[in-house]
């Protein structure tokens, strides 16, 4: 309700906004953002690059290589092993890892190889049951 003022006999409304209890709320949301400003906890997620990913060295490690052309080798802990046809990797892949279905499977594939390329070796690895299966990454180094 506004406020009269009373002057003689004419009375008249007082049109200015009362700003205290404007000035109450503010304070009372500073006080609150204040008390609550330390309890809130921001938090940390590591996430991995590839230069800094810790570097495991398995001791028995399966490694497809896919070659500029597109035919694809197996490499048995370093050493190349023989060619092989996209059919026969799964096979080649279950004989290689001798009955232990957890050790690593890594695709190499050279800079040129289109990715449908490197996607079928996959897609033949996923639908024979193969667990782990990797990428290789080297990066680049000097200018």
């Amino acid at each position: 309700m506004p406020a009269v003022l009373h002057r003689g006999m004419r009375r008249r409304t007082i049109s200015e906004i009362n700003m205290v209890p404007f000035i109450d709320v503010m304070l009372v949301l500073l006080i609150i953002f204040m008390v609550t400003a330390p309890l809130i906890t921001t938090g940390v997620v590591d996430l991995p690059t590839v230069g800094k990913a810790r570097q495991r060295s398995e001791p028995h490690v399966i490694e497809l290589v896919v070659g500029a052309d597109e035919t694809l080798r197996l490499r048995l802990d370093g050493k190349d092993v023989a060619p092989l046809a996209l059919a026969d990797v799964a096979a080649r892949v279950h004989d290689a890892q001798g009955g232990v279905e957890t050790t690593p499977v890594v695709i190499s594939a050279d800079r040129n190889v289109r990715y449908e390329s490197v996607v079928k070796v996959m897609d033949a690895l996923q639908r024979a049951g193969i667990q782990r299966v990797g990428l290789s990454v080297k990066s680049q180094r000097g200018g």
